[in-house]
């Protein structure tokens, strides 16, 4: 078996992983040609990463222009501990408020512990009320995968 093979990550690795991680790195095509990184936080649903951010943001300027992002989770310290997923995808950009104020709940329940939308804070509703105009939901449908957990080498290199 090559190490590709003993580092790679199962489904079901893969959607623990996610479920466990907080922040995904997002690469845009600047308009420059440098890559533009920048840190968000998500939600899955239905296997798809989504997320949301200010419509005026220069990723979203860099999504009109060109859809395929590269996304990035990863985490561990030592070589021996470095597990990530990367995913090559195409963004949709939402920018109704009908879909941006329900994922900016979901959203925000994952990041504050509630266990569902409805149980949010009734000021952080709102903060998501007023912020939804300026906000977009960003859709990434997968098209290739990446996977790797050095922890399945056991110190072996």
């Amino acid at each position: 078996m090559s190490r590709r093979d003993q580092i790679t990550m199962s489904a079901q690795e893969v959607e623990a992983f996610l479920a466990e991680q907080r922040t995904v790195v997002c690469a845009t095509n600047g308009v420059r040609g440098w890559p533009h990184l920048m840190p968000l936080w998500y939600v899955v649903r239905g296997g798809e990463l989504w997320a949301w951010t200010y419509a005026k943001s220069q990723k979203v300027r860099n999504l009109e222009r060109d859809r395929r992002a590269t996304l990035e989770v990863e985490a561990g310290e030592e070589y021996h501990e470095l597990r990530a997923v990367m995913l090559e995808c195409d963004a949709v950009l939402h920018p109704e408020r009908e879909v941006v104020e329900p994922f900016g709940r979901e959203l925000l329940a994952r990041y504050t512990g509630a266990t569902s939308a409805a149980e949010l804070h009734p000021g952080v509703r709102e903060m998501i009320a007023a912020q939804a105009p300026k906000r977009v939901a960003l859709q990434f449908v997968e098209r290739r995968r990446a996977t790797w957990d050095h922890r399945k080498l056991d110190g072996a290199y």
